[in-house]
């Protein structure tokens, strides 16, 4: 184990592992609250498209995944307000056609690029310095708006009519949640690919839920579950030789049954039924 962490690669993955794990809960714990999992999941796969712009356009597919992904969200949010669509149709609809575009642009190069591959599966540990770097500044910069808008967040996760009526800017605090999760994402698909990003992003959050109805107490154990997924998921991979991603997903989702089976709200339903979600400690 420590020969394993004495190499170079290993402690930049584990830098960045723990980092995004941070982030993917924090944000994961609203988005898990809102009910965006699914907007989550199409930010995702949107995701595959500026990858593949990137490469296609030979400049850094970070910066275009970035773009791509934020431009999606708001796409998203304002076609489902402003279109009169449903929510889940919109993100339906950019799921699909930047899915569509993404695989259009790789037929167009008619070359295969095994770079292009390691942001579907996954490949952190093949990140460089400039990599850890990117990270750690986009990081600061999610955890930043999440600490400047901490209450606004919250009050439009729990109530956002009640938001609007009080003169919170609900519309423009959704839009900036939506932001929040294409950063995270764009983030997150060195780590476990482009494939499996949404399972990070939602599975921490959803296994904390199992554990306490207090938001604070949720986002808390939700960075715990994280961090420990992502950390021990990598730590495996390496001895086991196994998909570094796949590893940390799986982590995650074993932690979440076992949260699931001791959850006390799961023994609490044997008495008196009880759907309500974490208190806002507002």
């Amino acid at each position: 184990m420590m020969e394993i962490l004495s190499y170079h690669y290993m402690q930049r993955a584990l830098l960045a592992g723990a980092l995004i794990g941070i982030v993917c809960a924090i944000v994961g714990t609203y988005v898990v609250l809102k009910g965006l999992s699914f907007i989550g999941a199409g930010i995702a796969h949107a995701s595959f498209g500026g990858v593949a712009l990137g490469f296609f356009l030979n400049v850094n597919p970070v910066l275009t995944a970035v773009i791509f992904c934020m431009a999606t969200a708001w796409s998203i949010g304002l076609v489902s307000r402003k279109g009169r669509v449903k929510e889940d149709t919109a993100v339906g609809i950019f799921f699909a056609s930047t899915m569509a575009f993404g695989i259009l642009l790789i037929g167009l190069m008619k070359v295969y690029n095994v770079d292009l591959f390691g942001y579907l599966f996954g490949s952190i540990l093949a990140i460089n310095r400039e990599d850890v770097w990117f990270t750690i500044a986009l990081s600061a910069v999610v955890l930043l708006l999440v600490g400047v808008f901490y209450k606004e967040l919250l009050f439009v996760t729990f109530d956002s009519e009640m938001a609007s009526v009080t003169g919170v800017p609900a519309a423009r605090i959704y839009f900036l949640l939506i932001s929040l999760i294409a950063l995270t994402v764009v983030l997150s698909i060195r780590v476990v690919g482009i494939v499996l990003v949404s399972a990070l992003l939602v599975t921490p959050a959803a296994a904390a839920y199992q554990l306490t109805e207090n938001f604070r107490r949720m986002m808390g154990l939700s960075i715990v579950i994280g961090v420990s997924s992502t950390v021990g998921g990598l730590l495996l991979s390496a001895m086991l030789n196994t998909p570094s991603g796949a590893t940390i997903v799986l982590l995650a989702t074993l932690i979440f049954f076992i949260a699931a089976l001791i959850s006390p709200r799961r023994w609490r339903r044997h008495h008196t039924p009880d759907l309500r979600p974490p208190t806002s400690d507002l």
